[in-house]
């Protein structure tokens, strides 16, 4: 069983005056997360970076950590990540 890291990117855009997500988008390092997170936020409502590790042959979650927020985030999207 062995745990695989990816690092991701969020986007979050307005929908009938409401914050929901947009694309999410890989990226291969914590670094270049966090770069493209502030970056997409310059153009668009706001972006989070994400890492998230998980099994690797079942795809079952061990964990979701926010790295980075940018921009405009819905407020309840910690609790949704961290699965609360």
């Amino acid at each position: 069983m062995g745990m695989r890291t990816t690092f991701m990117v969020q986007t979050f855009e307005i929908h009938r005056k409401r914050l929901r997500p947009g694309n999410r988008d890989v990226t291969p390092t914590e670094n270049g997360a966090l770069k493209r997170a502030e970056a997409i936020a310059g153009r668009m409502p706001g972006a989070a970076a994400l890492r998230i590790v998980a099994d690797d042959e079942t795809g079952e979650l061990e964990s979701a950590t926010i790295l980075g927020q940018f921009g405009d985030v819905p407020e309840d999207f910690v609790e949704q990540v961290s699965g609360g």
